[in-house]
């Protein structure tokens, strides 16, 4: 791959997959004819533009960075299905890749729900990426059993505390209603000290709309209420808790509010040879934000390999 390409500007591709349009951010080399595809997914309460710092980094190193908003964020489409599970996600960035071109070159970048989408897919289909990064969430399977076997009374405790947001966003229209007030202080309880109110304004524009909101919660809802769930997805859900088989970067922040930094510690027993897992210091849930340069070198020296 090219060094230092010069690179088009930040700009908007639409595509169709899993019956739904797509819009998305992309960077690439100004000859991107033969550039190996990075597909990026972000998680919440983000938008796509979390990858305004890695998308340019790594299209001046060759790659052709596309980061989608997800299913649900304006401007992408709702899902005509109502279906905002783990195995949706997973199956849109599958069939991403043969619709954006991807080939056996091609990337997979995660963080938070993104990050859970990342892991289904490396287990599920991963003969699509050659690499996979994660950011902020563990392997839901390692993790679940590394607490509850046996159980880890205080780092389970900790880690409820910290998720009681999840609890309440169980609620139907109370939940909706309150993301106005709760969206702008997740940011900033999750990454203490990092300014987020440009990125909490970018969420909520994209969930506007009551509909939109409703979509942001349904992926947490879909965790634990079956009925917001669909077989049609039922072997990409799977493999949510499958281990990943693609060589894993897996990042953390030390100062996360949202994930309990100690889970870091059950990931290498889900993760394949040639993985790397690395704590960040100073850094809170929106690593990538708060500190990009080190995130981004890390990342391009790793799917570069």
């Amino acid at each position: 791959m090219a060094h230092r390409a010069r690179v088009r500007h930040s700009k908007f591709v639409r595509y169709v997959t899993s019956g739904l349009a797509f819009e998305a951010l992309t960077w690439s080399p100004t000859n991107s004819a033969d550039a190996p595809l990075a597909l990026c997914l972000h998680g919440y309460p983000d938008t796509a533009w979390t990858w305004r710092h890695l998308g340019p980094y790594l299209a001046e190193r060759g790659w052709r960075v596309v980061a989608p908003y997800m299913r649900g964020y304006a401007p992408t489409g709702l899902a005509q299905d109502r279906c905002y599970q783990v195995g949706a996600l997973a199956r849109d960035a599958i069939e991403a890749h043969g619709a954006l071109g991807g080939d056996h070159r091609a990337v997979l970048i995660g963080h938070d729900w993104g990050a859970v989408a990342t892991y289904a897919v490396a287990a599920h289909s991963p003969e699509l990426f050659t690499r996979v990064v994660t950011l902020a969430i563990p392997p839901a399977g390692a993790a679940l059993r590394g607490v509850l076997a046996p159980p880890n009374l205080p780092l389970i405790a900790r880690q409820l505390w910290y998720s009681r947001y999840m609890a309440f966003q169980q609620l139907p229209v109370i939940s909706e209603r309150s993301l106005e007030r709760r969206i702008p202080r997740l940011w900033a309880d999750w990454s203490p000290g990092y300014d987020g109110a440009q990125d909490a304004a970018r969420a909520l524009e994209a969930l506007h709309a009551p509909a939109r909101r409703t979509a942001a919660m349904r992926y947490y809802r879909a965790l634990f209420q079956p009925w917001y769930r669909s077989r049609r997805y039922a072997s990409e859900q799977r493999a949510m808790f499958g281990s990943p088989k693609v060589p894993t970067l897996y990042m953390h922040g030390m100062d996360d509010r949202c994930m309990r930094y100690e889970l870091v510690r059950f990931a290498p027993r889900a993760l394949p040879p040639g993985s790397e897992i690395e704590l960040v210091e100073r850094a809170g849930h929106f690593l990538q934000l708060e500190r990009p340069d080190e995130i981004n070198e890390r990342i391009a020296a790793f799917i570069s390999q």
